[in-house]
């Protein structure tokens, strides 16, 4: 039994049959982590979600902040971004049964010692916090008010964690740390214009995995979103968005029977959208 890891697909499911086909996966045997950003950009994003639904409970996707901006344009809580590719699925015979499946699926993970996450996570949350907070947002999406979630979870403030935050509040802080969160200050305030890689890093910010003190810091996280990053240079974090949709490759990391170790498996991908879009 092999347990792997899978960086941002957004909507590149011929990528995603060619990654499995090369890594031998067999969902009998195998599981898959998926990191979140399923969907979008790419131009599959129905044929992904068919594939990753029909393995059941051999794939575990994580959402992301593009599986999150599909249900609040379902929802008509957003108006599709000119970029978007989410018609398929919006126009689908089975489109309700999609979106369900969707907004059941978690914000974060633990596995094998890894802490899986789509963005990032806050220096004062260690590994079982963020499993907790995360647990908060799944029930908003699952509850019957999520449509009230959705209309709430858009904006940039509150800026940073304090444990007395209620709310919409925050689950703005959850989500925007889970899903988009790149850049913050050594006290966990965080930034969302800088798309860039770690050396483009704003005056007093760093990447999220950098602030001195991190509560996390001892517990492995694997993480995508950040195409632009690279290798993060550390063995306590993992990069995986290695840049499918924008002409770069979809990338597996495949556990090793000891701890910390890890084999890396890609696949180069067609370009399906050029840089500069929102993220």
């Amino acid at each position: 039994m092999a347990l792997y890891m899978i960086g941002d697909v957004q909507g590149c499911d011929a990528a995603l049959g060619r990654l499995l086909d090369t890594i031998g996966f067999s969902p009998s045997r195998d599981t898959l982590h998926l990191l979140g950003d399923l969907v979008n950009r790419g131009p599959e994003s129905l044929a992904v979600l068919h594939r990753l639904m029909a393995l059941e409970g051999a794939a575990h996707c994580l959402l992301g902040n593009h599986d999150l901006h599909l249900l609040a344009v379902a929802h008509g809580v957003r108006k599709p971004h000119r970029s978007d590719t989410l018609d398929d699925i919006l126009q689908a015979p089975d489109r309700e049964r999609l979106l369900t499946w969707l907004r059941h699926r978690p914000m974060a993970l633990q596995a094998d010692g890894w802490l899986m996450v789509h963005a990032g996570v806050l220096p004062q949350w260690d590994a079982t916090q963020v499993l907790r907070l995360a647990h908060e947002l799944e029930s908003e999406l699952r509850g019957p008010e999520w449509g009230v979630f959705l209309h709430n979870m858009y904006g940039n403030r509150p800026d940073h964690w304090h444990d007395d935050l209620r709310g919409l509040d925050r689950l703005r802080v959850i989500v925007n740390a889970l899903t988009r969160l790149r850049f913050c200050n050594a006290d966990g305030v965080m930034e969302f214009d800088t798309k860039d890689s770690a050396a483009a890093a704003p005056e007093g910010f760093m990447p999220w995995f950098e602030v001195p003190g991190r509560k996390t810091a001892g517990t492995p996280v694997a993480f995508g979103h950040w195409s632009t990053l690279g290798d993060a240079g550390r063995d306590d974090v993992l990069a995986l968005d290695t840049g499918c949709v924008w002409g770069g490759c979809l990338t597996a990391a495949r556990l090793g029977a000891q701890a910390g170790q890890v084999e890396r498996i890609s696949v180069n991908c067609p370009q399906a959208q050029r840089p500069g879009g929102t993220t």
